[in-house]
């Protein structure tokens, strides 16, 4: 194990999680957080049930851009209703927040309480509940729709049926994982999309027999419909924004790694101008802005110890449930081709920019090895990583480890992802998510969750990542031991972004940063000797 720091660093953890899933539950109806004055410092001493350790420094734990959108989207009413959806049993919460235009309602925004996906099959009941409403304006779900283990043909014929729901209305629904929308004929009207409609470079749109396209839309192709959607104020995005990072505190999270746009890190200034943040935040800036970067001069590691920027952001490959990760059977979306990914690490090692290469499946894995090979030891704090890694071949393990190749996974993706990836990687399940087959070849692993794709809590990943395969019994040799699962949320993390020097490890002369776990929850959380977070007694 190539970790940066021993088991001394990491505390004994009690108890286990309640949940492994429900990052959006906290949306509406959250508590205030309860927050200390001033600059007090908290100090604890450790007692029984309870355990002091490093605050986790997840790489991957996205600012939520989906959680942002719903917060900040305060135009109009939000209307609050109760229903039961199609196939259930409960009544769900949902709320219905309206978009608007220069004045006029351009569109909406439906959200469920609870983790329950958005589909075409609750538009019919909508349409009924808000008749006049939903007249005439885009219907946007940010959930949006699941392709299950069980729709495994190649073009998904959903656009009749969904199309006879959507009953005229344009409707843009976002899966889950980002990688992939529906849209219905209405949409792609407004949009110009049509039979005669080519595919963007790095994304395709479904089409039927006859070339006109079906309503599902992968990767790039998405844009062709989202940039209808209007955005919000700089206000509305800031509120949004603070809501999520005190969020993110109340999860124990001390400091996370962004990969978002431009004008997430323009907010992020904005309120730290206001006071430090209340977790520290890398920002990796996506590779649309990387000719600004290299015009200004901005390396890695510039800014101060609550904002910072890294690297770039670039997709090699799309997602396992968009049918788009990049397989070395030739299956997949190639986003980014060979030639423009060996032309992005040379200008990024130029420029003394860290790359992280969103790499899936096993193909856009190998790519990215074969681009970083040449540049072994591109510069002193040269840290390249991969994001996900969700599919790695055996023979390309020991070559992770050779170039210093940094594993950016997500444990809790296993578990959302098991019933999936036995239908679609029945013959290479046995190392996917393989955690304890990469950290074996001498792979560093840095966790974090992907949110708002899945949970922020590093207490459901830490649970992934050690019992939850061996209690589910999904190649549970691939699990880690609960010290090597805390390490790389800590450590592993920190190194990530070359912070290994300052946080990651509860030592002398390093950063006040630290969480207070008992019973299985966050007790409180501690960034830079200020206590961002403390559980009310009951």
């Amino acid at each position: 194990m190539l970790g940066a720091a021993d088991d001394r660093d990491v505390g004994p953890w009690s108890g286990g999680v309640d949940e492994l899933a429900g990052c959006l539950a906290a949306l509406h109806g959250r508590s205030e957080i309860e927050r200390a004055s001033g600059d007090q410092v908290f100090y604890m001493r450790p007692a029984k049930g309870i355990d002091v350790f490093p605050g986790p420094t997840p790489a991957y734990t996205l600012l939520p851009r989906r959680l942002i959108d719903f917060s900040r989207i305060l135009a109009g009413q939000t209307v609050r209703f109760e229903f039961t959806p199609p196939g259930r049993n409960t009544r769900l919460l949902a709320v219905a927040r309206p978009v608007k235009l220069g004045g006029k309602v351009f569109g909406a925004v439906i959200l469920a309480r609870r983790k329950t996906l958005l589909n075409q099959s609750w538009l019919p009941l909508i349409w009924r509940l808000f008749p006049a409403f939903f007249a005439g304006i885009l219907v946007a779900g940010a959930l949006g729709w699941y392709l299950s283990r069980r729709i495994t043909t190649p073009v998904l014929a959903l656009s009749d049926a969904s199309d006879e729901v959507a009953a005229g209305r344009p409707v843009f629904l976002r899966r889950k994982d980002g990688h992939s929308a529906w849209a219905s004929s209405e949409a792609l009207r407004l949009a110009g999309v049509d039979a005669t409609t080519e595919d963007p470079p790095g994304g395709a749109i479904d089409r039927d027999r006859r070339g006109a396209p079906t309503g599902i839309l992968r990767e790039n192709a998405m844009a062709l419909v989202a940039r209808l959607l209007p955005g919000p104020s700089d206000a509305d995005f800031d509120a949004g924004l603070a809501l999520v990072l005190g969020d993110l505190a109340r999860l124990g999270l001390t400091a996370v790694h962004s990969m978002d746009t431009a004008r997430c890190l323009a907010a992020l200034q904005r309120l730290g101008g206001h006071g430090p943040l209340p977790v520290r935040v890398t920002y990796n800036l996506p590779l649309v802005d990387l000719a600004h970067a290299e015009r200004l001069g901005v390396r890695s590691g510039w800014g101060d110890q609550w904002l910072r920027v890294w690297g770039v952001k670039a997709f090699l490959d799309g997602s396992l449930g968009s049918r788009t990760a990049e397989m070395l059977d030739g299956s997949g979306t190639v986003v980014l081709a060979q030639d423009d990914l060996e032309e992005l690490i040379r200008r990024c090692k130029h420029a003394e920019l860290n790359v992280c290469l969103h790499a899936i499946g096993d193909g856009a894995v190998r790519r990215a090895l074969d681009a970083l090979t040449v540049h072994r030891h591109a510069w002193s704090q040269w840290r390249p990583r991969l994001e996900h890694a969700q599919c790695v071949n055996p023979k390309d393990a020991p070559r992770m480890a050779r170039l210093g190749v940094i594993a950016s996974m997500q444990p809790i993706h296993a578990p959302s992802d098991r019933e999936l990836a036995d239908a679609l990687w029945p013959t290479v399940t046995k190392h996917a998510y393989a955690w304890r087959m990469l950290e074996g070849a001498g792979v560093r692993l840095a966790f974090g969750s992907d949110a708002p794709v899945e949970t922020a809590d590093p207490l459901a990943g830490i649970e992934a990542a050690t019992s939850w395969r061996r209690l589910a019994k999904w190649h549970p040799e691939l699990a880690l031991t609960r010290a090597a699962a805390v390490r790389a949320y800590t450590s592993g993390a920190a190194y990530a972004v070359g912070m290994e020097k300052d946080s990651g490890s509860l030592r002398p002369r390093k950063l006040c940063d630290m969480t207070v776990v008992a019973d299985g929850r966050v007790e409180a959380t501690i960034a830079g000797g200020r206590v961002t977070f403390r559980r009310k007694r009951a």
